[in-house]
């Protein structure tokens, strides 16, 4: 159900109903993009149900989806029929547009070429749990959760959010553990598995991957020991749930192991509820491990607002996950 874990702390000062966090997303409704919108986000019914509830609470747990929908045009095309007019303009009048009427003819080139750009939808589900004053999103970057921290900042009156902190950064966990001299240095409930990366923090930054790789050899820590720390190990935790841990305290690549779903009795109509339940149980569960596992949780910085201008404070060398680059026929259109 999740892939991916970005938690946040809920502050002790914000309270409300299900009934009123329904009634405010409510007015944020996903809508689909029209003929020259670039870019649409809204909410959706987490159950897939049409013109279903916007919250689903399971066993007290909240979840919520949130429906990115995005049309691009590549800028080469746009240029290209641009260009075309330019050309038209210079030919019948014998002048050259300025710099400001070129902008606007590239403007006018994009939004004649919207309605015939395919869309691209993305989902964010959103799990709250109220009474561990926990959310979590199933974000794949930080900008994306970003963007969902955003909508729901806007969309609940007084909600303040910050990011999980710990006391250890993930990094020197990370480091820590991958130098062990055996498992019993180990944290009891997590166990090393079979892939990291570590990276150089000097000028040429050199990365090292292991995949499907016996962590535990002297290759590793010599590589830590000359000064390459970890930015992602993958873990298990009590042979339920592995994951990858980054630098930036985000789970990755979650995946919930043989055994853990065996409950399900199959019904359809009941398969929503249990994933929910199981899930959430489970995560609720790994969650407070690891932070126990980071020596405990850190003080909070200041609650995220709309903006997203807080620093990350606790996690100095942990980045944001920057969008995937876009590649030739994806550059921005000007």
């Amino acid at each position: 159900m999740f892939k991916n874990v970005i938690a946040y702390r809920i502050a002790p000062d914000w309270s409300a109903s299900l009934a009123q966090v329904e009634e405010a997303l409510d007015k944020a409704r996903f809508v689909a993009c029209g003929a020259t919108q670039e870019k649409s986000v809204g909410w959706i019914p987490p159950r897939g149900e049409a013109h279903g509830p916007l919250v689903e609470s399971v066993a007290g747990q909240w979840i919520l989806k949130l429906m990115i929908e995005s049309k691009a045009v590549p800028g080469s095309v746009v240029r290209r029929k641009a260009q075309e007019k330019i050309e038209q303009i210079e030919a019948t009048t014998g002048r050259k547009p300025g710099k400001k009427e070129t902008k606007e003819i590239r403007e006018d080139a994009l939004l004649e070429l919207l309605p015939m750009a395919f869309a691209r939808q993305s989902v964010v589900q959103v799990w709250i749990a109220p009474e561990a004053r926990l959310l979590v999103t199933d974000a794949s970057s930080q900008s994306k959760s970003d963007e969902v921290i955003t909508g729901l900042v806007q969309a609940l009156d007084g909600l303040a959010l910050s990011l999980l902190q710990t006391q250890v950064s993930p990094q020197a966990a990370m480091a820590q553990w991958l130098t062990a001299a055996s498992a019993d240095e180990l944290p009891p409930s997590l166990a090393v598995e079979r892939e990291c990366e570590l990276k150089s923090s000097d000028e040429e930054q050199s990365v090292v991957k292991f995949t499907r790789h016996n962590l535990a050899t002297d290759e590793v820590r010599q590589h830590i020991a000359e000064g390459k720390l970890p930015t992602r190990l993958a873990l298990n935790w009590d042979g339920r749930v592995s994951f990858v841990l980054t630098e930036a305290l985000q789970l990755k690549k979650l995946q919930f192991l043989d055994g853990v779903f065996e409950t399900k009795d199959g019904q359809k109509e009941d398969a929503f509820d249990t994933d929910v339940a199981i899930a959430t149980g489970e995560l609720g569960q790994l969650i407070p491990d690891l932070i126990e596992a980071l020596g405990g949780e850190g003080l909070a910085p200041a609650a995220l607002p709309a903006a997203h201008n807080a620093p990350d404070t606790a996690h100095q060398q942990a980045q944001p996950e920057l969008s995937p680059a876009l590649t030739a026929d994806e550059d921005p259109p000007f």
